[in-house]
């Protein structure tokens, strides 16, 4: 399940693509898929070592275009091991709603990003997690959880204020906004209530389900997701210097604001 919109951040054979808060590596499978040198960085060990397992298994499976590369390493997003302007294209999907010092975290992204490079941030949208804070302390209060949430003006703000230039974004995922009300209502560990049972099944029928109920959910969360989307997705670019010559990375004309 992805959150970031390829068509709005394209990617070409040989990029140089960090991951950044990786997680479950979705994102770095993908673009690893795409033909990218990937790296998928998180300061989780165990999900470092499943992704790196991953990486490996698609490897073997011929998954992945030749000359595309994958590495997964633990760090520190407040300081990233690589040098200035290292990379094409960075992700960082559901993270910054973690870290206390969002703007360190951008200043290190817009630090080792190229200029002309690309970048996708994606956090919880302000609506959607509002109504789970209101319903669940232990929704959010939880060693690591979220610190805070983010209107989508004020995330393109600080996108701006560490020097990037914004130019789009969209809504993800509307059908897990209801899901996780439920839970936040019933209680977020208790996966066995009915109603968080058949509304998971749902979400389960949405990624494998048969070509006619994927069709029919895919529809209605294009439809909401400019009402309850669960994700707010932004993209920005890292200008180029003054008097720098030509573009380096893709242009993101495709990927316009909504």
């Amino acid at each position: 399940m992805l959150t970031v919109d390829f068509s709005r951040f394209p990617l070409a054979p040989g990029d140089r693509v960090l991951d950044l808060g990786c997680g479950g590596g979705r994102h770095a499978f993908e673009c690893y898929r795409r033909g990218a040198n990937v790296v998928a960085l998180d300061q989780n060990a165990e999900e470092i070592a499943e992704v790196r397992k991953w990486f490996a298994a698609m490897e073997q499976a011929g998954e992945a275009p030749e000359g595309a590369s994958a590495v997964a390493m633990e760090g520190n997003a407040l300081a990233l091991p690589f040098e200035d302007d290292h990379f094409d294209k960075i992700i960082i999907s559901e993270v910054m709603e973690h870290i206390p010092d969002d703007k360190g975290v951008l200043t290190e992204m817009f630090r080792v990003l190229k200029p002309g490079g690309l970048l996708a941030v994606t956090v919880p949208r302000w609506l959607p997690e509002k109504i789970c804070w209101a319903l669940s302390d232990e929704y959010h209060e939880v060693e690591g959880g979220h610190i805070r949430i983010y209107r989508g003006d004020e995330l393109l703000d600080k996108l701006k204020d560490a020097g990037l230039e914004p130019y789009g974004t969209h809504h993800a995922h509307a059908l897990h906004s209801p899901y996780w009300w439920i839970k936040c209502a019933v209680g977020v560990d208790n996966d066995k209530a009915l109603p968080v049972k058949a509304f998971h099944q749902l979400l389960v029928w949405d990624i494998v389900g048969t070509p006619v109920i994927s069709t029919l959910t895919k529809a209605a969360e294009r439809a909401l997701n400019p009402v309850i989307g669960k994700s707010f997705v932004a993209y920005a670019t890292k200008p180029h210097r003054a008097g720098a010559a030509g573009r380096g990375a893709a242009d993101p004309a495709t990927g316009g604001a909504q």
